[in-house]
């Protein structure tokens, strides 16, 4: 735990995972474009720097934790990027929900100056970050990987192995969030089909959430989709919907039809649309109420 990390994007989820850094232990230089998000960190004992270069050093390892596919590459190896002041033996530590081509492409450029690149997506909101319950698909070189483990330890409750291919890590991404979005349609469907039936949205959802679906996703998105109160916000629904573009991308890739991956994206665009950014994205299900007729919020 003595050399110090590089941190570049301090939103909520990476402003926890890098909090949990420094409980463990590491040294942190953090950056983010907004400065002021850095306090707190801070003042928790991480080094704040002003610029992307200055948060790598010489065969250091840098994580980034972005919003985009183009934030991850400009950080990277854009103008005043961190990657060639990497040098040999350093490692990027990917973390973004980004596309596995993308990953790849990275991994080629640090590979060309000698460093490594490791994709490490995680699974969980900024709640489960910050109690350091996130879980983590993790893919690249084998070496590189065996020294970031208890980096990514520290910010999470299981890590799991997806082989040398660096973009393995965010196919398992993608997938697990459109497993996520599959299952807020399907709640979505089923409570406005038993409230159109005279029944209790949050009966059904007490019922099947303590007997067949007895499950993290159905209890936690559940209970937003039953109430139709969507707060607080675990990820906005233009990020997500950005998740989505790439689950569709990657579908085509593999000449893969998945149409109900279109319909998730298509009712995540419906709410981009209407301005509804001031709700979790799971509040697509109220796209199903409303054309059924229904006044999302009235369900009791």
């Amino acid at each position: 735990m003595s050399e110090t990390i590089g941190f570049i994007g301090l939103g909520g989820m990476g402003s926890a995972m890098a909090a949990n850094l420094l409980k463990a232990g590491f040294a942190l230089k953090v950056y983010n474009r907004t400065h002021t998000r850095a306090k707190t960190l801070v003042e928790l004992g991480a080094t704040q720097v002003h610029s992307l270069e200055d948060a790598a050093d010489e065969g250091g390892i840098v994580i980034t934790m972005l919003t985009n596919d183009a934030a991850a590459q400009n950080v990277s190896f854009g103008d005043a990027g961190f990657g060639l002041k990497l040098g040999t033996g350093g490692i990027h530590l990917s973390m973004s929900t980004i596309a596995p081509d993308t990953s790849r492409h990275l991994a080629a450029l640090h590979d060309a100056q000698s460093s490594y690149y490791v994709a490490a997506p995680v699974f969980g909101k900024p709640d489960a970050a910050a109690a350091q319950k996130l879980w983590i698909a993790v893919s690249g070189p084998a070496e590189a990987k065996a020294r970031v483990q208890p980096v990514l330890d520290a910010m999470s409750q299981g890590v799991y192995d997806f082989g040398d291919d660096p973009g393995a890590a965010n196919v398992v991404k993608l997938t697990g969030n459109f497993m996520f979005g599959a299952a807020i349609e399907a709640m979505g469907e089923a409570f406005t089909l038993a409230q159109k039936n005279g029944i209790s949205r949050t009966a059904v959802y007490d019922f099947f959430t303590q007997t067949l679906f007895a499950c993290p996703v159905y209890k936690n998105y559940g209970k937003l989709i039953s109430e139709e109160h969507y707060q607080p916000i675990g990820a906005t629904p233009s990020l997500i919907r950005k998740d989505f573009g790439l689950i569709l991308a990657e579908a085509r890739n593999a000449d893969l039809p998945m149409p109900l991956a279109s319909l998730v994206h298509d009712r995540l665009t419906a709410m981009v649309a209407k301005g509804r950014e001031d709700r979790d994205w799971a509040g697509f299900a109220e796209e199903i109420s409303e054309v059924a007729g229904l006044k999302p919020g009235a369900s009791e």
